[in-house]
């Protein structure tokens, strides 16, 4: 805070130091006013509106005290010049910038900023036009920041880069009096080439992912069989009952055609006789 206010009052002198000159001009500009009034009020009176400040120019130099408003204010006819500057945030769009990434992609990548004047007095006179200079900035350091990042930073961590560009502009355009409220990435097109190749790679990792899971269920399910196995052959009549009930669930399904297995020990039986 303290660097901010030793800039400013280094690049404001008071209007102390205007001259025997610049008096005796004012005192002229008085005069004029007195000879011609009321008329004269019509150029004296001034009126900014609440979002607005006005930065009062006397014989060229910035007037003490920096901007007035809002409301009335008064100006020396012929003296006093003013500039209005608008405090309300405004934004715009950065055009798509064609970027080459870090893994050596081209990506073309649009995004939006918003920002507000702080310091009406250093937005006049320290930068011939605010607005438009933090736009160009702003284009500028998205080449910058985006390039040193991957393809999968650039789309898996957007809100970081969001950050740290909104620091970076932030930084840079506190001597002009601007403060960079947010900035946010829009969007990030990938060549048709690129898009079809990371689509196949995503397709191809699923199914790599579902063979595996099926694989994994068939080693369970074989697991399991073989435990009931194991179960049933302790005990001959639980084979029986596991043959009713699945002859008893054929039936179920309203089949025209079922088929019994026959025991071939029943076989061997009538063959030994």
């Amino acid at each position: 805070m303290s660097s901010l206010e030793d800039r400013k009052s280094s690049s404001i002198d008071p209007d102390g130091s205007i001259g025997c000159c610049g008096y005796i001009l004012i005192g002229l500009s008085f005069f004029i006013l007195l000879l011609f009034f009321p008329f004269s009020l019509i150029c004296a009176i001034k009126i900014v509106q609440e979002y607005e400040r006005a930065v009062i120019f006397r014989l060229g130099r910035v007037k003490q005290g920096g901007a007035v408003g809002p409301g009335l204010f008064f100006l020396f006819p012929c003296v006093d010049t003013f500039r209005s500057v608008d405090l309300r945030t405004f934004s715009y769009d950065i055009p798509p910038q064609e970027i080459l990434t870090k893994d050596s992609v081209t990506v073309a990548v649009d995004a939006v900023i918003y920002a507000r004047v702080f310091d009406a007095t250093m937005s006049i006179i320290n930068v011939e036009n605010a607005h438009q200079s933090t736009k160009l900035l702003a284009a500028t350091t998205l080449r910058n920041i985006l390039g040193t990042k991957l393809l999968s930073e650039l789309l898996t961590d957007r809100e970081s880069i969001s950050h740290n560009m909104q620091e970076v502009l932030d930084h840079a355009t506190d001597p002009w009096g601007v403060k960079v409220e947010r900035v946010e990435m829009k969007d990030v097109r990938l060549p048709i080439q690129m898009q079809r190749a990371m689509a196949a790679e995503a397709e191809a990792g699923r199914e790599a992912r579902a063979k595996v899971i099926a694989a994994e269920g068939e080693m369970k399910a074989s697991r399991a069989l073989k435990e009931a196995a194991d179960v049933i052959s302790e005990s001959p009549s639980a084979l029986q009952l596991r043959y009713l009930q699945t002859l008893h669930s054929i039936s179920a399904e309203k089949n025209s055609t079922i088929i019994f297995p026959f025991p071939v020990d029943i076989m061997s039986a009538f063959a030994k006789k």
